[in-house]
């Protein structure tokens, strides 16, 4: 890696992030490296299903953005605790799928610093067989981009929460994340730094060893990757509703009853919807199981669906509340 432009990105907004990678890779001609951190979010690869990954409750009452981004892989928790690297070219003939190359710098630097970190397995940076950093790549029109993340000091707490799915059934064809034990590399170094020296610390090695100028992002640059947010990056539909067509069954018993729901999901909307269990109601069910299809599969669409909706009436002591529990 020579010859690249240094980007430092402060902002730590991660729709408009993520969206700046895109941006950069299919609108933008610089050979670039891009230093950035986001605030607290849950980044699920391109062919993911949300719903199988993730804590959708825990995100949404801690008010964990969920986003997807433009490459494949695994979900990671971010935080200001994490950093992320990015570098973008031209695709060279063995790029693709070639992470030691672009995470070479990466491991170099914490070597510099005293922290036995290498490149393990297909994409994962490691210290002492712990993860500390996942990498993915994504290639259009003949450039590619690389990224990665490094868990500085991030909180493990949250990261645990965030990416402990609802005990529900999922079936789809997504792709899952491998879990493995993750470590950040502030418990390795041999002198504490913080999150923010770390972060100017890397900079300045890439501005050594690969990035001859820096750049900054012009007023127009800003204002397009701002419509990419409006269009996609902050879009229920993307960051949810793209993922994988899929089956998913909960079922929790209550004090009135026991109820088990399962649905069929495509596009992000609830095209089948059944609901079983030994509850008594003086309504027909099927009038409830009615009202879900065509809603997406999402607590508020579906609480708006149902608002006005006497839910006792098909499930004798059910509260609108006990019922969005299920999914």
């Amino acid at each position: 890696m020579q010859n690249f432009e240094l980007l430092m990105n402060y902002s730590t907004n991660p729709a408009f992030n993520l969206a700046l990678e895109e941006y950069a890779l299919t609108r933008m001609e610089r050979e670039a490296v891009i230093l950035w951190r986001n605030a607290q979010a849950v980044i699920i690869g391109r062919n993911q299903n949300a719903i199988e990954e993730i804590d959708m409750d825990y995100v949404r009452e801690n008010g964990i953005s969920v986003i997807r981004r433009l490459s494949g892989g695994g979900a990671v928790f971010h935080d200001l605790g994490n950093i992320n690297f990015t570098v973008i070219n031209a695709l060279g003939g063995d790029d693709f799928g070639n992470y030691e190359k672009f995470t070479a710098p990466v491991c170099d630097f914490l070597q510099s610093l005293g922290v036995n970190a290498r490149l393990e397995g297909r994409n994962d940076l490691v210290i002492d067989g712990m993860k500390f950093s996942g990498n993915a790549q994504a290639v259009r029109a003949g450039r590619i981009m690389h990224h990665g993340t490094i868990l500085f000091d991030a909180d493990m707490s949250a990261l645990g929460k965030a990416l402990r799915p609802k005990q529900a059934k999922v079936e789809s064809k997504g792709v899952k994340s491998v879990r493995a034990r993750v470590t950040n590399v502030a418990d390795h170094l041999p002198e504490p730094m913080t999150a923010e020296e770390f972060f100017n610390r890397l900079a300045e090695y890439f501005r050594c060893v690969a990035c001859g100028d820096e750049f900054a992002l012009s007023e127009e640059d800003v204002a397009a990757v701002g419509a990419l947010v409006a269009e996609k990056y902050g879009a229920w539909e993307w960051n949810i509703g793209s993922s994988p067509a899929y089956n998913f069954e909960r079922s929790v018993r209550f004090p009135f009853g026991s109820v088990d729901l399962r649905l069929s999901v495509a596009d992000g909307v609830i095209r089948q919807a059944y609901i079983y269990g030994d509850f008594f109601g003086v309504a027909d069910k099927l009038e409830l199981e009615e009202r879900l299809i065509g809603v997406f599969h999402d607590k508020t669409a579906i609480k708006s669906a149902l608002t006005g909706i006497k839910l006792d009436r098909y499930i004798h002591g059910c509260s609108l509340d006990d019922f969005l529990d299920l999914f």
